[in-house]
C-alpha cells in the first residue's frame, strides 16, 4: 500500500510540474508552490498547489488535478464544491500577508494522461 501512496505522490508532483511549466510559459511566475493552512487538529484545512502572478499583477491560485484518463468527467470535474471552499479558505489565509490584496482569480490545471488543459478563472470565492 505504502508504494502506491509514493507513486501517487510522484504522478501529482509531475503534474504539478507540467503545470508549472504551461503557466510558466505563458508569463506567469511562480510566487509559491504547495500552500497549505490548517483549520484545527481535527478539520483538513486547505491547499494551493500553485500561487502565480500574472503580468498585470493578478495572483492566481490554481488547483492542479490529473486523472489518467478522462473517465468520469476527467481530471477537471474532480474539483468538487468541497476542494474548491477548501482553495478559497487557503486562500483568505494566503491574502492575509498582503495590507492591500491584489486582485485574484481561481485556476485548475486539468492533466488527463497526456493532454493538459488550463482553465483561467475556472472558480470563484463564492
Amino acid at each position: 500500500m505504502e508504494e502506491s501512496k509514493v507513486t501517487t505522490r510522484v504522478l501529482g508532483q509531475n503534474a504539478e510540474d507540467r503545470a508549472l511549466a504551461l503557466l510558466a510559459s505563458r508569463g506567469l511566475r511562480l510566487v509559491e508552490r504547495n500552500f497549505s493552512v490548517a483549520r484545527g487538529p481535527r478539520a483538513r484545512g486547505g491547499e494551493i498547489d500553485l500561487v502565480m502572478l500574472e503580468r498585470d499583477g493578478t495572483l492566481v491560485f490554481v488547483e492542479v488535478r490529473s486523472r489518467s484518463g478522462r473517465g468520469h468527467g476527467g481530471a477537471a470535474a474532480s474539483v468538487s464544491p468541497a476542494k474548491q471552499r477548501a482553495c478559497v479558505f487557503a486562500a483568505q489565509h494566503f491574502l492575509q500577508r498582503y495590507a492591500s490584496p491584489p486582485p485574484c482569480r481561481f485556476d485548475v490545471v486539468a492533466v488527463d494522461g497526456d493532454r493538459i488543459e488550463w482553465l483561467r478563472a475556472a472558480f470563484d470565492a463564492s
